[in-house]
């Protein structure tokens, strides 16, 4: 573990971090998931400066380097892996974008964040864990031959990951009220990252999928996906959902699946059928066309990897008799 540099801890301000942290999310337009994954986040350093007896008003860069390298070492009790260097960069973001809140406020002289050394993380590859569009057929099949209570919401669940390539806390937060009709399209309304307003037409299975399950749950306002107990079915489940899936459809590296592996293959599965990529731009929600373009990039560093030409010409020479 690192040993960070020792800094007094004079009293916290009127409010309290708590208060600065509530009034930086209250002034970001954030959907509610984004929200609390940031609360997360500098949670998670608060907790780590209260550890050292470091007042995080007065931090410098050298401890903010010293947090950066301890997340690099952390395991993720979901995955039971390390933090990916694209973990570690959006919780510094986070971090960094609360300091600049509170350098706003006058309340820190600097933002410490600035000067860290952040982790690289490369544009052209993905760290998801993709699916091919054959896979996804076959979680929709297992999907399909669920029974019990929970088959119809499960499945329509699915088929908002995967027909729509949505994420998962746009799932998660969605009321019934938000599926509704326009101009002769089945839609949803959703916030989507950012907290900007979304609209997306639903495909004929997703509709099926959605009736099917309304008619079970009924048309009650509230949460379109609920528990047992009428509570809103939280992103864990959905993890555990797809794993499932995947596991009894035959999925090779079901246990490193989340639902975000639906939405990457959402993408790589509409450039492959030709859909132009200012569209799937338009449908992911991404602000940044190039956070597009590392789902196409990712997509071509597999299909035209060099090795399956080369592997293909030796299979060609061994069928080839030599010449005598």
């Amino acid at each position: 573990m690192s040993t960070p540099l020792p800094v007094p801890n004079p009293a916290a301000p009127s409010g309290g971090l708590t208060g600065f942290t509530e009034g930086w999310l209250a002034n970001r337009r954030l959907s509610a998931h984004t929200k609390a994954a940031y609360r997360r986040d500098v949670q998670q350093f608060l907790a780590w400066c209260a550890a050292r007896d470091l007042d995080p008003l007065r931090v410098s860069f050298l401890h903010v380097n010293a947090y950066a390298r301890d997340l690099e070492s952390t395991v993720d009790g979901r995955t039971g892996r390390v933090l990916a260097p694209a973990s570690v960069a959006r919780k510094l973001s986070a971090l960094s974008s609360w300091y600049q809140f509170l350098l706003r406020l006058e309340a820190v002289t600097g933002n410490p964040v600035g000067g860290a050394d952040r982790p690289r993380v490369a544009r052209d590859v993905s760290a998801t864990v993709g699916l091919s569009a054959t896979e996804v057929d076959a979680m929709l099949a297992a999907a399909a031959r669920l029974a019990g209570p929970t088959a119809a919401r499960d499945r329509a669940v699915l088929a908002l990951l995967a027909d729509l390539g949505l994420r998962v806390g746009e799932v998660v937060a969605l009321d019934v009220d938000d599926i509704g009709a326009e101009r002769g399209h089945r839609t949803v309304r959703f916030t989507g990252k950012g907290g900007k307003p979304r609209r997306r037409a639903l495909t004929p299975a997703a509709v099926h999928a959605l009736d099917e399950y309304l008619a079970l749950r009924g048309a009650a306002d509230g949460p379109l996906f609920t528990t047992a107990t009428g509570g809103r079915v939280d992103r864990h489940a959905v993890f555990r959902l797809v794993r499932r899936l995947a596991r009894d459809a035959g999925v090779p590296a079901w246990e490193r699946l989340s639902p975000h592996s639906l939405r990457h293959a959402f993408a790589t599965a509409a450039r492959d059928e030709g859909v132009p990529l200012e569209d799937v731009q338009d449908a992911m929600g991404h602000a940044d066309p190039r956070t597009t373009r590392r789902y196409d990039r990712d997509r071509h560093n597999l299909d035209r990897d060099p090795a399956y030409t080369l592997a293909a010409a030796r299979a060609r020479r061994r069928q080839t008799p030599a010449p005598r």
